[in-house]
């Protein structure tokens, strides 16, 4: 899961950088509302946490910006405690959550993790296909209800097919989710992660459509995804 960071406070950036990155997301931070204004339209993103605050252009212009040029990221804004005006506008103007300065990192992933999955149809912190079970807050994977150890970058590919199970994933999405804008990353570091994968998860659990991408399988060993 890939998040786009914009805080102009450098602490809080951090405590954010830190926590998301705990909670499995590959994280990227900005620090004015231009730069955000370009990454967002530009990158794809699996959530945004957006700071209304903003130098050089405010975060509810970057938001309606984003929303009228068809940026449908899941956004969620902080405001300042008591600012229940700037809560108004920034739903108004297409943000999915908020919460009000100061918080509990908890409660922002939490939060977060409750947007990418409404994002992805998935309402449901444990998703299951086929064998395989991920605990999206757990940050754990098992198949037939055995644990299985994965490393952070393969639990993030894992959950990324799972959330998207009812499509075939291209591998330059994936490469992109992973490991976002590191140009000097090829697809064979995803070959090479499905491999492990695989050796770990057993057969029948990620499959290939040739040409298209990967797939989680269903029980019967059928594919799950469409492309």
């Amino acid at each position: 899961m890939r998040a786009l960071i914009v805080e102009d406070e450098p602490r809080i950036a951090a405590d954010l950088d830190r926590a998301l990155k705990a909670a499995g997301f590959l994280v990227e931070t900005v620090a004015d509302g231009e730069t955000a204004w370009f990454r967002g339209g530009t990158e794809d993103y699996d959530l945004i946490v957006l700071d209304l605050n903003l130098p050089r252009l405010d975060g509810l212009t970057v938001l309606k910006r984003w929303r009228a040029e068809g940026c449908e990221t899941p956004v969620l804004i902080l405001t300042a405690r008591g600012a229940w005006t700037e809560r108004v506008e920034g739903i108004d103007a297409g943000a999915d959550d908020y919460l009000p300065k100061p918080f509990r990192m908890e409660e922002l992933i939490a939060r977060a993790r409750a947007l990418v999955r409404r994002a992805g149809g998935r309402g449901n912190a444990t998703q299951q296909v086929g064998r395989l079970t991920v605990d999206l807050n757990r940050m754990t994977a098992a198949i037939d209800g055995i644990p299985v150890a994965v490393t952070p970058l393969e639990l993030r590919l894992v959950s990324y097919l799972a959330l998207n199970r009812d499509r075939i994933v291209p591998p330059t999405e994936l490469l992109e989710h992973l490991y976002g804008d590191d140009e000097s990353r090829e697809l064979n570091a995803i070959e090479a992660i499905i491999t492990r994968l695989r050796r770990k998860l057993g057969p029948g659990v990620i499959g290939t459509r040739r040409g298209f991408g990967y797939h989680l399988e269903d029980g019967a060993g059928q594919a799950q995804g469409r492309a």
